[in-house]
């Protein structure tokens, strides 16, 4: 009966399994709070802006003043488009990191994975040689006895 060493199979889990899920979540988790943060922010500017002309319209009282309100929102209209473009900007480059540090990751634990692989195949070549060894003396001996 063969022995297993609980604590290298434990290793390896950890290895190939659980520190890559790990590393996954804690990716996705950052990425999530960057993007709820950017959204956030995008949000607190249309609201701030969307409240402002609010305010501004209701101080309007005559034509003038309408006119005044009426060329002012060709401006708020420039800054809004600048800003949306700025923050489709921000998300596609927090979507291009993630990809890009998914990939990494991903590269990463494949050639760790290879790695065990590697080494499990040449703990196993070492192991059946040495028993082999062992069963060739023990041949030997039981020839020699004869």
């Amino acid at each position: 009966m063969q022995n297993f060493d609980t604590k290298q199979i434990t290793e390896q889990f950890e290895s190939m399994f659980f520190a890559p899920a790990r590393a996954y979540a804690e990716l996705s988790v950052n990425y999530t709070e960057k993007l709820v943060n950017a959204q956030l922010e995008a949000a607190q500017a249309y609201t701030d802006t969307g409240l402002s002309q609010l305010r501004s319209l209701m101080e309007v009282k005559d034509a003038e003043g309408l006119k005044s309100y009426m060329e002012g929102q060709q401006q708020v209209a420039k800054d809004l488009t600048e800003r949306l473009k700025g923050d489709a900007d921000k998300v596609v480059a927090l979507q291009q990191d993630f990809a890009k540090d998914s990939q990494k990751l991903t590269e990463e634990n494949v050639k760790q994975s290879q790695k065990l692989v590697e080494e499990n195949v040449e703990k196993t070549q070492k192991a059946a040689e040495s028993k082999a060894k062992q069963a060739t003396d023990t041949s030997a001996k039981s020839a020699k006895s004869a």
